[in-house]
């Protein structure tokens, strides 16, 4: 058998150690492939059953040469580009998965996925994708047993571990870092005690709200996109309350507010770089926008990323955003020995035999290091997992999916228990 990997960034760390061991062990073959080799090479270190190509997507003809030889494909490139990949899996008959929401690209190839006898699963690695699997088991349970769900939250959040916390925003990258600066711009809809409730980019981060994890502390969270959506995925159509949030540490929410508010977060805005100084890029968004660092914690995380340095930015003209991005990639990157932490939450209540419950499932995941991270972890095993289940005739369903079935999420989240990433569960009777 022989697996296909395209994309051997943050993300992929773990899944590659994972495939090394899997193929030696059943004698396959896996492929990983990228625009970077030196990367991949480092990577596929000491694994004999790995290979590593060196790759331009936009390369037809090598692209579907590596897809050909392939018994399955796993794309970890960013979302944009996964439609490529996709069109090529069905043209040349091979099963995708993917850690990325289905967009309306992919979704169009769902009747050509169909005739072609395929399997599609997108949305399979953490958020989305552990979350899904995890509701649903924790949904079709309640479900079966006759009762009924009245308010769901699902939080999930890529956090710094205690240990290395020791800068003022209380964060650094485990992940896509363009991402981050792009989260919450589309603003968000949920449902709220029986009221759809819409947030603009502009109030995701306002005021947010908190909860507390045992073993973590107080977290804060701001919704996600688009959570209405998914009632009718999770049959949840009775819920009151629906809700899918990301966590944070509260003063990462407080001085994130301010970035936008200062629209420095801005794809549109261009800025020429060359002699301008880190100083004052924050100064001309702050003052321009009218925005106030009005307490020493604000004043403070600004200055970590640079608001009084007046070192020149000298990269050219790029976007408002893109120079963030560039900031945050140095100030927010995980050093040698770093841990993040993945939190995840579920918050259920229900009714069943005319008694109403609460029940809360949490997943807390420390990563290794700041390769083999948390994040790495929960987004590269289910695919991994999945990858493996499906070559062995595990999972033979076929069609365009996310795994909120349980043909996919029984069978592999009982792998992913083994890999140490399970979910503890408490349940109380509400009077």
């Amino acid at each position: 058998m022989q697996i296909l990997v395209f994309g051997a960034g943050k993300s992929a760390t773990v899944l590659i150690k994972y495939l090394g061991s899997i193929t030696a062990q059943k004698n396959w073959i896996c492929t990983v492939a990228d625009q970077d080799l030196n990367t991949v090479n480092n990577k596929i270190k000491g694994h004999s059953n790995l290979r590593a190509a060196a790759l331009s997507i936009e390369d037809e003809a090598a692209r579907q040469g590596l897809i050909k030889a392939a018994d399955i494909v796993i794309s970890l490139l960013p979302p944009g580009l996964h439609f490529l990949v996709a069109k090529d899996c069905v043209l040349l008959k091979k099963n995708l998965l993917t850690a990325s929401y289905l967009d309306s690209q992919i979704k169009s190839l769902e009747k050509d996925i169909n005739e072609a006898g395929l399997l599609f699963i997108g949305e399979m690695g953490l958020d989305p994708g552990i979350d899904h699997m995890s509701a649903m088991q924790i949904i079709h349970n309640i479900h079966s047993n006759g009762g009924q769900i009245s308010s769901f939250k699902s939080h999930c959040g890529g956090l710094i571990a205690p240990e290395s916390d020791n800068n003022p925003w209380h964060y650094k990258i485990s992940w896509n870092p363009r991402n981050i600066v792009t989260a919450g711009k589309a603003g968000a809809i949920y449902q709220h005690e029986g009221e759809v409730v819409t947030k603009p980019y502009e109030q995701i981060f306002d005021n947010c709200a908190q909860l507390n994890i045992p073993q973590v502390g107080n977290l804060a969270y701001y919704p996600n996109r688009d959570s209405l959506s998914y009632i009718p995925l999770y049959k949840l159509e009775t819920a009151q309350t629906f809700i899918r949030t990301t966590l944070r540490y509260a003063a990462f929410c407080l001085g994130w507010e301010k970035m936008v508010q200062a629209q420095l977060t801005n794809d549109d805005e261009m800025v020429d770089t060359n002699g301008l100084s880190y100083a004052q890029f924050f100064h001309t968004h702050l003052n321009k926008y009218q925005v106030e660092l009005n307490t020493p914690e604000l004043m403070e995380q600004f200055n970590f990323l640079g608001l009084n340095d007046s070192t020149p930015i000298n990269k050219g003209t790029l976007t408002t955003a893109q120079i963030l991005q560039e900031i945050l990639e140095a100030k927010w990157k995980l050093q040698i020995g770093d841990k993040d932490l993945i939190v995840m939450l579920h918050e259920f209540e229900y009714s069943m035999n005319n008694k109403n419950y609460a029940l809360q499932s949490t997943l807390v995941v420390k990563g290794d290091d700041e390769l083999h991270t948390a994040m790495a972890k929960t987004v590269g095993l289910p695919l991994g997992i999945a990858a493996v289940l499906i070559l062995e005739n595990k999972i033979a369903i076929k069609g365009l999916h996310i795994p909120i079935i349980k043909e996919i999420y029984e069978p592999v989240l009982a792998e992913l228990t083994k890999e140490g990433i399970a979910f503890e569960e408490t349940k109380m009777e509400l009077q």
